[in-house]
C-alpha cells in the first residue's frame, strides 16, 4: 500500500468521527498554544521589569559612607567629598560621567506658606546619570554652577502644590534665608518610591550652594556611570578601591550596583516562565493522554475493518502507519491551530494597546524558538502517544478480527 493510500485512510478515519477529532485537536491546539503564550508573557513580564529598573538610570554604581569600624569613631576625613568625584571621574576610563549629591529637610516659603521639602544639592552630570525628565523649564547649565547661582528645580508634585493652576518657571521660593528662583519642574524618569534622595517633595539646587546651610560639602551618595554594561562590574571594583585608598581603612563604603537587582529579575522570570512551561506541558500531555485514549477506541470500534483489511493482504506495519499518521495529523492540525492563534494574540493585543495609555516599556514580543519548539513537542506527543494504539491495531489477529461484532 503506497502512502496515498495511508493518507488517504487516516483522513477518512478522521472525516468519519468529525465531532470526536475536532475534540481531540482542540485539546493539542489548548497545549501548544500555552506553551507559546506562556514564554510571550514571562518575556514580556522580563523586559518591562528590566525597563523600569534600567530608567532609574543605566550602567549606575553608586557609593556611600557606611561605617567606621566598631572600635573607631567616624570621622569628617571619612566623609566623601568633591575630590573623590574627580578622582573617580579621572581615574578610570570606563567612567562615562560621575556625579554626586547631598540632601537634608528643609522647609520651603512660597505666597505665604511653609511646605517641608528634602533640599537636594547635585553636581554637573546628575541629571544624565539618573535620566530625568524636565517637564517645564531647563535644568542647570554651567554658569550656575561656576557662578553659584541660586537657581532651582521643583518636584512636579511640589510644583503642583506650591503653585496650584500657575506656571512655576520664574516664580520665588525661600529656602531658609535664602531666596531661589525656579527655572524648571523636573520628575523621575520611574518612580523609586523614596529609596534615592528624590523625593515627592523634593527641591534640586547647584551643589556649591548647598554648603551654606550644611557648612561643609561633603557628598552622601556619588555615582559612577559606565561606558557599557560589561563595564560595570569593573567600574564598582576601581570605584571602591580609589575610595579605600583616599580615605583611611577603618573608613567603610557600600559600593553598589544595579546588576545584582537586573541578575535577581532575570531569575526571578526564568523561574516563573519554567514553572509556567511545566503547566503547559502538562496540558500538552493530557492532550496526549487524550489522543492515546481516542486511538485506543477507534482500534476496537474498527477492529473488523482491521480484520478485512489484513484477510485481503495489508500488512502489520501498514496498519501501525495508518493509525500513527491518524495521531500525527491530529497533534498537527492541533498545533497549528494553537501556535497561530497564541502568535495572533501578541499583534492583536499590541494593536489594541496603542488607542490606549499603557506605562513605558510595555512590548509584547513574539518568541520564534518557543513556536518552533512547541511545534516539535506537539507533533512528538502525537507520535509518542499514538503508538500504542498503533501497535496494537497491527497485532490483532485477522481470523478473530473478523469475527469480531
Amino acid at each position: 500500500m503506497s502512502w496515498s493510500d495511508t493518507w488517504s485512510f487516516a483522513m477518512d478515519a478522521l472525516r468519519a468521527n468529525k465531532l470526536r477529532s475536532i475534540l481531540t485537536v482542540l485539546g493539542v491546539a489548548i497545549g501548544s498554544g500555552a506553551f507559546v503564550l506562556v514564554v510571550t508573557v514571562a518575556l514580556t513580564a522580563r523586559k518591562y521589569i528590566i525597563h523600569e529598573i534600567e530608567a532609574v538610570g543605566s550602567n549606575i554604581v553608586y557609593a556611600q559612607l557606611a561605617q567606621s569600624n566598631s572600635s573607631q569613631a567616624m570621622v569628617l576625613a571619612d566623609e566623601l567629598n568633591m575630590s573623590d568625584l574627580q578622582a573617580v571621574r579621572q581615574s578610570i576610563p570606563q567612567v562615562l560621567r560621575a556625579a554626586g549629591t547631598t540632601d537634608r529637610q528643609m522647609t520651603v516659603v512660597a505666597a505665604g506658606k511653609t511646605w517641608p521639602v528634602a533640599m537636594v544639592g547635585v553636581t554637573q552630570g546628575f541629571e544624565q546619570i539618573r535620566r530625568l525628565i524636565v517637564m517645564r523649564g531647563r535644568y542647570f547649565d554651567d554658569a550656575d554652577f561656576t557662578m553659584v547661582s541660586k537657581v532651582c528645580l521643583l518636584s512636579q508634585h511640589l510644583a503642583d502644590t506650591v503653585f496650584p493652576g500657575q506656571d512655576p518657571v520664574g516664580q520665588t521660593i525661600h529656602v531658609g534665608e535664602l531666596a531661589f528662583s525656579v527655572v524648571g519642574v523636573f520628575r523621575e524618569r520611574i518612580d523609586t518610591f523614596g529609596q534615592s534622595e528624590i523625593r515627592t517633595d523634593s527641591v534640586l539646587v547647584p551643589f556649591p550652594l548647598i554648603q551654606y546651610y550644611t557648612g561643609s560639602s561633603y557628598i552622601v551618595t556619588l555615582y559612577a556611570q559606565a561606558d557599557r554594561p560589561q563595564d560595570v562590574p569593573l567600574v564598582t571594583e576601581e570605584v571602591a578601591r580609589i575610595l579605600k585608598n583616599r580615605h583611611r581603612t577603618e573608613a567603610e563604603y557600600n559600593v553598589q550596583n544595579l546588576s545584582s537587582i537586573l541578575e535577581t529579575t532575570r531569575n526571578i522570570s526564568v523561574a516563573m516562565m519554567l514553572v509556567l512551561l511545566l503547566i503547559a506541558i502538562l496540558a500538552l500531555v493530557i492532550s496526549g493522554i487524550g489522543i492515546m485514549n481516542i486511538m485506543l477506541v477507534s482500534v476496537t470500534e474498527r477492529t473488523r475493518e482491521i480484520g478485512i483489511r489484513k484477510a485481503i493482504g495489508a500488512r502489520g506495519i501498514e496498519i501501525r502507519y495508518q493509525f500513527l499518521l491518524e495521531a500525527v495529523l491530529i497533534s498537527l492540525i492541533g498545533a497549528v491551530i494553537g501556535i497561530s492563534v497564541a502568535v495572533a494574540i501578541p499583534f492583536f493585543i499590541d494593536s489594541l494597546l496603542r488607542f490606549f495609555p499603557v506605562p513605558p516599556g510595555v512590548i509584547i514580543p513574539t518568541s520564534w524558538p518557543s513556536v518552533a519548539v512547541s511545534f516539535v513537542f506537539s507533533c512528538a506527543i502525537g507520535v509518542i502517544f499514538g503508538y500504542l494504539p498503533a501497535k496494537s491495531a497491527a497485532a490483532l489477529p485477522p481470523v478473530e478480527s473478523l469475527r469480531y461484532e
